[in-house]
């Protein structure tokens, strides 16, 4: 077994200025860390438990098959702010069959986001013995 301490998702962006503006200044994810120096430096976001890392440049956007599954507390909220900051949402938020709150966007490279809300009453929220 493989004993994971930290991990992250890595974006090879197209154009990583405006990669960078998106997610930091649009998305509004807080910065974990930064390195590098000049236009291809790295940034590593905070994404809830976990890292997104928009590092280098890429000379051909990411496969569509690439997706971004961000928790919310709240959907719509997030639409509001999302929309009032310019970002083309993709779909607003729906209830999906599976009981989940979901809202699609994409980045500069046409990255798929999905923004997902987990209703209070959702199988996601049953720990047991918790």
């Amino acid at each position: 077994m493989v004993h994971v301490l930290s991990s992250r998702i890595l974006l090879r962006p197209t154009d990583p200025d405006r990669s960078r503006a998106f997610y930091g200044e649009q998305l509004g994810l807080p910065v974990y860390r930064e390195f590098g120096t000049g236009p291809e430096r790295g940034t590593v976001y905070f994404l809830g438990g976990g890292f997104l890392e928009v590092s280098g440049h890429s000379a051909t956007p990411p496969s569509p098959a690439v997706h971004l599954w961000l928790q919310v507390p709240d959907a719509e909220a997030a639409h509001d702010e999302l929309l009032a900051k310019g970002v083309e949402i993709v779909r607003p938020p729906l209830k999906e069959p599976w009981g989940l709150v979901e809202m699609w966007l994409t980045d500069p490279d046409g990255t798929r986001i999905v923004l997902v809300e987990v209703p209070a009453d959702h199988p996601l929220r049953y720990r047991p013995g918790i």
